[in-house]
């Protein structure tokens, strides 16, 4: 298909620099954007109904999801279509016409993954990495439900700025399903304040007990650090210091009686 040559050149960069640094590549994964992320950015200007158009670009990036699952990688779904589009696509529509879409793009992800096995693929949730005010963000409680009918195993959702950083709190009252992990976000990627490793601890801590216990999260950050070619919004030496305390204060918790 038209584009694999280019997908089968960053897989090869990606692969070579995991085999450079001795990285298995069972710990990298390879980030795909879903249906409805293409949808929310891209507009339809030929088929009837958004349903029809995100029905497409769902039997299209099957094959992509396939290619990169098959490399060995882990797949990563992008998805923030389920929180962003809400303010950007669907700015000038009800909540209930929102979250109606976001079901079905959830439903059309989920068509377009059969086949690969669930505990390999992680998609992430955000409501946009951009610096701005947010004051217009979906609530997670009105969103949380259709993320957990995702079939990834593994759910990276923004959760430690300003404005997301209390929403840990939904997660007492909506069902994390037993095969889920959530991997809630410790670092915020708009700031360079580096975080401190007890302040990652206590974040893990908050989500632990709200979902049922440290084996069911894994720390993460809140979304990329360069999430558009080109993009710089911290320096390298900044970012592997944040990295290094979400590391240290993941690890600070390996002996917790929060499990």
């Amino acid at each position: 298909p038209e584009g694999f040559d280019d997908l089968h050149v960053e897989m090869n960069r990606v692969k070579a620099a995991a085999q450079e640094l001795g990285v298995p590549m069972s710990r990298v994964f390879f980030s795909s954007p879903s249906p409805g992320t293409l949808a929310n950015f891209f507009g339809n200007d030929f088929y009837e109904t958004h349903e029809e158009y995100v029905g497409a670009l769902a039997a299209a990036m099957a094959t992509e999801y396939k290619a990169i699952h098959e490399a060995g990688f882990k797949l990563q779904v992008d998805c923030p279509d389920l929180a962003m589009g809400r303010h950007t696509r669907f700015a000038k529509r009800s909540l209930a016409e929102f979250q109606k879409a976001a079901r079905f793009h959830v439903e059309v992800m989920n068509k377009a993954l059969e086949g690969l096995d669930s505990s390999k693929i992680r998609m992430h949730v955000c409501w946009g990495n951009y610096p701005g005010p947010h004051h217009h963000d979906v609530a997670l409680a009105d969103i949380a439900e259709i993320i957990m009918s995702a079939s990834p195993k593994f759910i990276s959702i923004e959760a430690c700025n300003p404005g997301h950083a209390h929403e840990h709190e939904v997660w007492k009252n909506v069902k994390v399903p037993a095969d889920k992990v959530l991997m809630p976000g410790v670092l915020d990627t708009t700031t360079s304040h580096i975080e401190h490793p007890r302040l990652v601890a206590q974040r893990l801590q908050a989500y632990a007990q709200a979902v049922g216990g440290m084996d069911r999260i894994m720390a993460c950050t809140d979304c990329g650090f360069s999430t558009a070619a080109g993009a710089l919004n911290l320096t390298r030496d900044i970012v592997y210091s944040k990295m290094a305390s979400m590391v240290k204060g993941a690890a600070s918790l390996a002996d917790s009686s929060c499990k």
